[in-house]
Order: C-alpha cells, then sequence, then structure tokens
C-alpha cells in the first residue's frame, strides 16, 4: 500500500467513528426527548456490559459449549450478590478479584 492509500484508509475509518456519534448530536441537539425514552437509554450502558460479560463467563472455551460449573461464573454468582447488597464499586472489584483468587487456587 501506498503513504496516500494508508492515508485515505485512515481518513476513512476517522469519519466512520466520527459521523456515527455527531450525527445523533446534531439531530437530536435541539430536540426536547421523551422522559419515557430517557429513562429507557438509561439501561443500554448496563445491557452493553453484560452482553459482553456474560458469553465469557458461561461459554467454554474449549468446547465452545455452555458450561455453568465454569470458574468464573461460579465467582460471578456471589459476586454480582454483594454488588447488589451494597451497591459499592470498589468492594465489589475486591471480593471478585479475590473470590476468582481463592477459585483458581481451589478449583
Amino acid at each position: 500500500m501506498t503513504s496516500e492509500a494508508y492515508l485515505l484508509c485512515i481518513l476513512g475509518m476517522g469519519l466512520v467513528t466520527y459521523i456515527p456519534r455527531w450525527l445523533p448530536l446534531f439531530c437530536l441537539s435541539d430536540r426536547r426527548l421523551p422522559l419515557w425514552l430517557v429513562e429507557w437509554l438509561t439501561y443500554v450502558p448496563a445491557c452493553i456490559l453484560s452482553a459482553l460479560i456474560f458469553p465469557s463467563i458461561v461459554i467454554d472455551p474449549e468446547t465452545g459449549g455452555v458450561d455453568f460449573l465454569q470458574p468464573a461464573f461460579l465467582v460471578a454468582i456471589p459476586t454480582f450478590l454483594f454488588a447488589l447488597k451494597t451497591r459499592s464499586l470498589g468492594g465489589t472489584v475486591i471480593v471478585g478479584m479475590a473470590l476468582f483468587w481463592l477459585a483458581d487456587k481451589f478449583l
């Protein structure tokens, strides 16, 4: 590839990244969104995070099948319950790391 092709490729990737972020901001900045939509949009980050994490703790990487007895899934359950009870991000991280260390050591 020539340097011009690299430059066009980088420019194109920049546009493809920038336009989907700019377009809603440009189109919706002068409009008032309905309250139900604003409330619904608050759930999107949690849903995306769940969709990214859940397959990695449930699917066995060796077989590609579902395995609910993986150490990561077994650690995730008490960690999730701790997070729901305390609502402490730092505590949840520490509990999750400690439980994962214990699972790695004993399972």
